[in-house]
């Protein structure tokens, strides 16, 4: 499994983190187009759609968004 922080535009709170056993070979290949179309002026999308993108992609693979984690102060 691996945890990627996915940054697609200049805002970091914009971020999302995945929890995926998909490779970022595997993701950046789903995401990348997607995000290129948008800053050329097509559709506009928001991070679920592009975790959706690639469940429908990857059916069979491990796909989970975090925006958050959750504090343990000890």
């Amino acid at each position: 499994m691996n945890i990627f922080q996915i940054n697609t535009t200049a805002y970091e709170e914009e971020d999302f983190f995945l929890l995926t056993d998909l490779q970022s070979d595997d993701i950046v290949e789903v995401i990348n187009p997607i995000v290129n179309q948008s800053r050329d002026g097509y559709e506009d999308y928001d991070n679920e759609e592009l975790v959706d993108k690639l469940r429908k992609r990857y059916p069979n693979n491990i796909v989970v968004i975090y925006t958050e984690f959750d504090l343990i102060s000890i």
